[in-house]
């Protein structure tokens, strides 16, 4: 078969959420918080850096560890995360990374001669007089950063954290913090002393009214582009599952609602919005939007494992219209493949795009800390946090359960094979649409305690094509590859 490159779009065993992406020079580079697989809680791991040729986006390579927890003053002993960071480079060329220390309320800065690292400590951001940005009650909250280096040289930094219910005091090292939206603030050009106080530029919600931003206020994952000439801020909405979008000619404000750019439960597709009727199962996102060879792309994550620990990062080509519209895309496994996966050969069940139960989705925290956990499928990994093998796979598939794959590019295919493990008997019905009442193959199963094989004949007609896989019978098993032939 031939390379091709997949959602997630990188190895398997890497966990890497809040996705930053940006090309410096000839290679695309990715940056992110770095989760651990079964890990208890967000970003337990150090800041990693992955990078791919702009014109092979099939090739990318692990650059190692770029900064390490213990490098920031404030967490020698590592009893904090690191957060989602960004990276801009600076007006001496160097490169930046701005990052928060779990809730302590503080921002701060690394810095490197190249993309990849490695980044050494610089500084918090911090007022003119010295004071420490987010030290003192009353300072805005400081939290996922986004930063522009303009063409005229200015620097700006956003940040903001407006969640629904406030954060006991304790969360934020007992100061008394505002988090009331997102703000911009500018920067000296040593890209790390404030020039203006912050300034509230998006509301939270409850305060929104008027805005245009109802029902997508502001709560999370500031990043900031500028396309021609018009900067566009992405952001996550207070509904967590979304990547939205404001536009305006002014990056200090004026900011114009224009929709949702992805959602990681296809929310808000088709006149759905009922998260229970998602077509995955949803959490919290963070992302941005890179221009690749005159093409752009969302970058995303999903949730996996039946938690929000362990996030995986996704990308889907969008345009940009002169009318600086960003229509919705939905979830694929063909993501940067800009084009259908090869319709023939094995693939493993981890590029899944669309996870359901016979029950629906929601949201895997909700769910799983019920006594839910049973009616549900999940994508996990056998193997520790970053082993280079750990077979991801999709476990837990119940009857009623559907798994979908989206797209394929078909030419008189004949067989389809799917290979399982399990205490289940009964059927796997596969559809190329959601809501086809007629299959295209029907895999008789039976159960096996080792991975076993059971194949069937397709009638699949040719082209682009998506493909559905429901459990119709009694027990469960995990479901690792299937294959076209």
């Amino acid at each position: 078969m031939e390379r091709q490159v997949f959602n997630p779009y990188l190895p398997s065993h890497e966990y890497i959420p809040d996705g930053e992406p940006y090309v410096f020079e000839d290679r695309l580079y990715v940056f992110g918080s770095h989760d651990r697989f079964n890990g208890p809680f967000f970003c337990m791991n150090d800041y990693v850096c992955w990078s791919t040729p702009v014109d092979d986006l099939k090739d990318w390579k692990y650059e190692g560890i770029i900064y390490k927890k213990t490098q920031d003053p404030l967490n020698r002993k590592a009893r904090h995360s690191l957060y989602a960071p960004d990276v801009a480079r600076g007006l001496d060329g160097r490169y930046y990374l701005y990052y928060t220390v779990g809730f302590t309320g503080v921002m701060s800065v690394a810095v490197s001669d190249t993309p990849a690292g490695k980044y050494e400590f610089y500084g918090h951001v911090h007022f003119s007089n010295g004071r420490v940005w987010g030290k003192a009650s009353g300072d805005v909250f400081p939290f996922d950063p986004g930063v522009l280096v303009d063409d005229d040289g200015r620097v700006y930094l956003y940040s903001g954290f407006a969640p629904k219910v406030p954060l006991p005091a304790i969360a934020t090292g007992l100061k008394q913090h505002i988090m009331d939206g997102g703000y911009v603030i500018e920067l000296e050009k040593d890209m790390v002393t404030i020039k203006r106080e912050p300034k509230l530029i998006f509301n939270k919600v409850g305060k929104a009214t008027g805005t245009g931003f109802e029902n997508h206020e502001f709560f999370e994952a500031s990043s900031i582009r500028k396309v021609r000439s018009k900067y566009y801020f992405i952001y996550s909405s207070v509904h967590n599952h979304e990547l939205c979008y404001a536009v305006s000619d002014n990056p200090m404000g004026e900011f114009k609602y224009g929709g949702t750019i992805i959602s990681n439960g296809d929310i808000f597709l088709k006149g759905n919005s009922d998260e229970k009727n998602a077509y995955n199962y949803i959490g919290n996102n963070h992302g941005s939007i890179v221009e690749v060879n005159k093409q752009w792309y969302v970058f995303y994550h999903r949730q996996t494992n039946k938690h929000s620990y362990s996030r995986q990062g996704c990308a889907e080509p969008i345009s940009i219209e002169e009318s600086d519209m960003i229509r919705q895309v939905e979830m694929t496994s063909c993501g940067l493949n800009r084009e259908p996966l090869i319709g023939v050969g094995r693939y493993s069940t981890s590029i899944v795009c669309n996870l359901m139960s016979k029950n629906g989705t929601g949201r895997y925290d909700k769910l799983f800390s019920r006594l839910s956990l049973l009616s549900h499928p999940y994508i996990t990994q056998k193997g520790r946090d970053r082993e280079d093998n750990p077979n991801q796979y999709i476990a837990n598939f119940r009857s009623g359960s559907i798994a979908g794959f989206k797209y394929f590019s078909v030419n008189s295919i004949k067989k389809i094979a799917i290979e399982i493990q399990g205490n289940a008997k009964g059927q796997v019905v596969i559809r190329s649409t959601l809501d086809c009442m007629e299959p295209v193959a029907r895999i008789i199963i039976n159960t096996c305690n080792k991975i076993s094989k059971f194949e069937s004949d397709i009638q699949l007609n040719d082209g682009k094509q998506a493909l559905y896989f429901e459990f119709k019978g009694k027990g469960s098993f995990d479901f690792f590859t299937f294959e076209l032939k």
